[in-house]
This record gives structure tokens, C-alpha cells and sequence, in this order.
């Protein structure tokens, strides 16, 4: 069973993304609220893959992606965003994520990116 990061500072997003990746057949092994978790849980677990919110405190998304490629540069990293932050997911998706997922976000979109960052 694949692994997964859920990272979000949102506990209610958290929770919905959680439900999904459960009805997928997917784990989450950890939760985290900022980036800073973020970098200590994927040392901790080494998840299959990581979805990121874009907008958290501490360290945002963009900064904890750079940080996971240099930790992992197979990192495999779905971004988390809201309506309107194209140019960030731009970016994002240059420096190595494998796809993004817009909240609210439904079962299939996500399941369409967990597809793609895994056969990537």
C-alpha cells in the first residue's frame, strides 16, 4: 500500500484529503501544518508521496519542495493550491512536482494525480 504525506496548515483539509486518499486505497502515514513538519516527517516515514498546500505559516510550500528535492530529488510531490495561484503551481511544477490538485478539490481529480506522480 502506498504512503502518503498529507501537508496542509487547514485541519479540515487535512481530514477531507485524508477521507480521499482512504477511499483510494492509499495510507496517510503522517499530517503535517507547515513545510518545517513537512521535512521532518518525510525523514521520519519516507512517504511514496507528498501532497503540499501552497499557503502555510512558518514555510510555505513552494520553499518545503525545494527543500524535499535536495533531501530526496525523487521526491514525488503533488501541490495543493487555491483558485488564483496558477503562477505558483507554474513554479512548482518547474522545480519538480509531478501535478497539482485545485481545492475544493473532487475523488477523481485527485486520483488523476495520484495516478500521474506515480507513474512518473
Amino acid at each position: 500500500m502506498k504512503k502518503i504525506l498529507i501537508v496542509d496548515d487547514s485541519l479540515f483539509m487535512r481530514m477531507i484529503l485524508k477521507n480521499v486518499i482512504q477511499e483510494l486505497g492509499y495510507e496517510t502515514i503522517a499530517e503535517a501544518s507547515n513545510g518545517l513538519e513537512a521535512l521532518t516527517l518525510y525523514k521520519e516515514h519516507q512517504p511514496d508521496l507528498v501532497t503540499l498546500d501552497i499557503t502555510m505559516p512558518e514555510m510555505d510550500g513552494i520553499t518545503a519542495l525545494s527543500e524535499l528535492r535536495k533531501m530526496d530529488p525523487n521526491a514525488k510531490v503533488i501541490m495543493v493550491s487555491a483558485m488564483g495561484q496558477q503562477a505558483l503551481l507554474i513554479q512548482a511544477i518547474t522545480m519538480g512536482a509531478s501535478d497539482f490538485i485545485v481545492k475544493p478539490f473532487n475523488k477523481d481529480r485527485v486520483m488523476e494525480a495520484f495516478k500521474k506522480a506515480f507513474m512518473l
